[in-house]
């Protein structure tokens, strides 16, 4: 049976458009997941009519029709998230990003070399993100095989999209919580990527969910011969993902322009010469690591030879404004990296992001435009669309979305609804029922007699979109869909 959704829906275009259509019917194939067809304007009298164009009679449909307030939107993609400390959310406030991860972070990751801990916790963990309408993350495992298989593996139960990775880490860090050479850390990586890229696909589906992830915790923690090895690896398998972090605190850099300076780096695979020498993208690049599918998490402090490095290899960013807030590092220049033609999508980067909500991120991305607005005290510079202005809600939306699926280097797939492509999407509400108390329910405003019947029916649902992106949390997410299957949300059972 075909599931047909009718009723409002929102997708992104650009960076400076979205599509809002009142009265869109959709439906999604039961024999693959992927959107069918999508009808942009259809009317209530006409619905009968238009299914049975598409071969469909009211004995071949799910018919899931949308109330005023409802309305579907692409599911929301986190770029960069610790799985492993989410149960520190909201703890170790008072530090920034170094102390942090020594008195709050790996004593919890160490706790993970127990398979057992590491499964009952991640339990919890990824039905928190999907619920929070995450339908595609970036997961950062600890540095343990076996717990991070049992990531792979409970999310792959719940059924969620995402990319999976073993912390490489075989330095600077304490004694209780660190590899014992880079041979080990490259023979755990190799057998978590096999064991992950066995795991079957859902049922019915061709197409696996879960992936594996090249993931040097960041330059600090990896010796040269650990980089060299995982860029070997990365050079074996273009089709392997790879994340990191970079330039998220001044402390951060310094420590990492002092462990690699440019005389002992190799020259980078890619391109000949090291173009950002003495830079910690520059470090990267010496060992292969900077390519269209890296995830590159925060670029807070980025000097001009590392964002033209990093748009010359095609990598992308995860914007994780809660975080670099949270942890006093600083306001990424987003609206300069889009202006610069990079890719960037958005990160809650948990713990040192205290909410698993892709829409705190999307708040905080908002405030952190305005702050560099701000500080800026001038006009735009001429020929810029987004540097030193406020970001529009068009913009936000995409970094949610589409953004982050070109980040992940899977825009064919994900990041908006399409033909064709997989129908990973929300059912969002508005409404008054939903529960949350922080957002004014849209069957109210008609209850009151204060719904602006001047408004077209486009622009109320723009308000909606407005409405949930600034005051939504989990409680607005009604339901949850990967690939077609109902994994999640408010209304969920299972």
């Amino acid at each position: 049976m075909t599931t047909v959704f009718y009723g409002a829906l929102i997708t992104p275009v650009s960076l400076r458009e979205y599509r809002a259509l009142p009265h869109a019917l959709l439906a999604v194939s039961h024999d693959t997941g992927d959107i069918a067809w999508i009808e942009d304007e259809v009317h209530p009298s006409g619905l009968q009519d238009v299914l049975a164009r598409h071969g469909l009679g009211a004995d071949d449909v799910d018919l899931i029709e949308l109330k005023l307030g409802e309305f579907l939107l692409p599911g929301f993609i986190d770029t960069h998230i610790h799985a492993p400390q989410v149960p520190n959310i909201g703890s170790g406030q008072q530090y920034e990003l170094l102390d942090w991860l020594a008195h709050v972070t790996f004593p919890m990751e160490s706790r993970f070399a127990d398979a057992d801990f590491a499964r009952r916790t991640y339990t919890s963990v990824i039905k928190r993100t999907i619920d929070y309408g995450s339908t595609t993350c970036c997961y950062y495992g600890t540095l343990h095989l076996e717990g991070t298989k049992a990531l792979a593996d409970v999310i792959h139960a719940y059924g969620q999209r995402a990319f999976v990775g073993k912390c490489n880490m075989d330095r600077n860090s304490p004694e209780y919580y660190v590899e014992p050479s880079a041979d080990a850390s490259v023979a755990a990586t190799r057998a978590l990527i096999a064991y992950i890229r066995a795991l079957p696909p859902p049922a019915g589906r061709a197409e696996p969910l879960v992936r594996p992830i090249l993931t040097p915790r960041f330059a600090i923690s990896c010796t040269h011969e650990l980089l060299g090895k995982l860029g070997a690896l990365a050079a074996e398998d273009a089709a392997l993902h790879i994340q990191t972090h970079i330039s998220e605190n001044a402390g951060e850099i310094a420590f990492t322009r002092e462990l690699f300076p440019p005389d002992s780096l190799p020259a980078p695979p890619a391109g000949g010469q090291v173009r950002a020498a003495g830079t910690y993208a520059g470090v990267y690049d010496a060992f292969g690591l900077l390519r269209e599918n890296t995830v590159l998490a925060h670029a807070v402090h980025l000097e001009e030879d590392e964002v033209a490095l990093i748009k010359a290899r095609g990598a992308g960013v995860s914007h994780c404004p809660t975080s670099n807030f949270n942890l006093r590092s600083g306001c990424a220049p987003v609206g300069m990296l889009l202006d610069r033609g990079i890719k960037v999508g958005l990160g809650t980067d948990v713990s040192g992001g205290f909410s698993p909500s892709i829409l705190a991120a999307v708040q905080h991305a908002s405030m952190c435009s305005k702050v560099i607005a701000m500080q800026a005290g001038h006009p735009a510079p001429a020929g810029t669309l987004f540097a030193d202005q406020q970001l529009p809600i068009a913009t936000l939306l995409y970094l949610a979305t589409l953004g982050g699926a070109e980040v992940c280097d899977m825009r064919a797939r994900v990041g908006s609804l399409a033909p064709g492509k997989a129908f990973d999407a929300l059912v969002v509400s508005v409404r008054s029922d939903a529960d949350n108390p922080a957002t004014w329910g849209v069957d109210m405003d008609l209850e009151l007699g204060v719904r602006d019947g001047g408004k077209s029916e486009e622009v109320e649902l723009e308000n909606f979109l407005e409405r949930f992106l600034f005051c939504g949390d989990d409680r607005n997410i009604r339901r949850v869909y990967v690939q077609g299957s109902f994994i999640g949300g408010k209304e969920f059972k299972g």
